[in-house]
């Protein structure tokens, strides 16, 4: 009888369908895209750096840039995995916490922040310089997704913004409180406090934000009148900044006007000196054409401004040339379009719009760095996600897309169970 008994468990385990064991789960296509920019990244840095080789003032060699950047890949890659095994619902629980450190983090860096290029952006920790904005893009992406699930069944009904000037009126304040406040603080006060450091950051911000309360179903009506009243705040903002010498007022007015003009066809240009950043860049996509001059063949490192940074797309295009570079570009909406797929697979909104808040805050960073070497925008001082230089940059991104993924992961897994219980059945 028990050998009986045992054989029949043995065919009841046979038969049981086994979940397959995987270590790297949730979207593939996410995974090879995360690993083929890292590469590029080692690639792009140790090229433009180059010419670190031949500035006496550089206290970095093209080997430090090097080992410094694998370093960071070498980091990133366990930082997904981690990342991505966390039930993303721990991340909900902890994102006001979160949240509000990030706020205070960057208001520090104002205060006791290392400065690099006339910007107060970092903390030092040792030899290690953390930029804790960078976190806080991520963080406002998540408080945002929270607040609207709060709203989730009314949210298409609900007044943003009072619809008086007359704020002393009672409807007008529980507008202000039950609806602005809850819904849009954290952009608000996200956007006020990089603004200062980095007026291109608290757009970022901005424009994924409206993009998400869109995708939400907030009546366009609403829409409308927020951006038009934080429009409006905003340039009285940077105004203020630039009359008190606060922030980089200066700076965005600034790179605003050489943009313009440069539009406009105004100014002479004598010599390769006087050129603006925007102008080199061009000119390494115009050398680099269709196929490229070469993997570390450029001369465009010699010419352009931080080719490992804010210019490292057009440095892409001088070595690689425009055909790989739209490759690379299409890389980057591939990560917008799986995170819709994502989205739709959500069965709640939190995780939902994570996911597409996370993939349109990378997805438009690219193309904000894009858009400024073709001279369509002023210049931003945005990096290429994953690519270019700087370890806050990547490690963050690693850490939004080990997010999305987690997402993945999870909805992957809910759909494996419902199709085993539609085959039980």
């Amino acid at each position: 009888m028990a050998k009986a008994q045992i054989d029949r468990d043995e065919e009841m385990m046979d038969e049981m369908p086994q979940r397959r064991i995987s270590v790297f789960e949730g979207d593939r296509m996410l995974w090879i895209i995360f690993m083929v920019l890292l590469v590029v990244s080692i690639l792009v840095v140790y090229s433009s750096t180059a010419k670190m080789a031949y500035d006496v003032s550089s206290t970095m060699t093209t080997a430090d840039s090097l080992r410094q950047q694998i370093m960071l890949v070498v980091l990133a890659v366990p930082l997904l995995f981690v990342v991505h095994k966390i039930d993303y619902k721990y991340f909900m629980r902890f994102t006001p916490l979160l949240y509000y450190l990030f706020i205070l983090l960057t208001i520090a860096t104002y205060f006791i922040g290392a400065t690099t290029n006339g910007a107060a952006r970092w903390i030092a920790l040792g030899p290690i310089q953390f930029q804790p904005s960078e976190g806080l893009k991520i963080m406002t992406i998540l408080m945002l997704a929270k607040r609207m699930d709060g709203f989730k069944s009314n949210i298409n009904k609900v007044n943003l913004l009072p619809t008086s000037i007359h704020l002393g009126n009672a409807k007008q304040k529980r507008i202000l409180k039950e609806n602005t406040w809850p819904l849009l603080g954290p952009v608000i006060i996200s956007c006020g406090v990089i603004m200062p450091a980095h007026t291109s950051s608290a757009i970022l911000i901005f424009i994924t934000s409206v993009i998400m309360l869109f995708i939400g179903r907030v009546r366009i009506k609403e829409l409308l009148k927020f951006v038009v009243v934080m429009g409006a705040a905003g340039i009285i903002l940077l105004t203020l900044f630039s009359a008190v010498g606060m922030g980089r007022g200066d700076t965005a007015g600034g790179r605003f006007s050489v943009w313009l003009e440069e539009w406009m066809g105004e100014g002479t240009v004598e010599s390769m000196y006087e050129l603006s950043d925007t102008q080199r860049a061009m000119i390494a996509i115009h050398d680099g054409g269709l196929l490229g001059e070469g993997a570390g063949q450029s001369t465009a490192r010699a010419v352009v401004i931080h080719p490992e940074s804010d210019y490292a797309y057009s440095f892409f295009i001088s070595e690689y040339g425009l055909i790989i570079a739209l490759i690379l570009m299409f890389l980057y909406l591939w990560i917008f379009f799986r995170s819709i797929e994502i989205f739709r697979r959500c069965t709640t909104v939190f995780p939902g719009l994570m996911t597409l808040g996370l993939g349109l805050l990378i997805t438009c960073q690219a193309l904000l760095h894009i858009l400024v070497q073709v001279n369509i925008i002023p210049e931003t001082g945005q990096t290429l996600p994953l690519i270019s230089r700087g370890g806050s940059s990547l490690l963050f991104t690693t850490i939004a897309l080990g997010l999305i993924l987690s997402v993945s992961r999870k909805s992957n897994m809910e759909r494996e169970t419902t199709i085993k219980d539609d085959d039980d059945e």
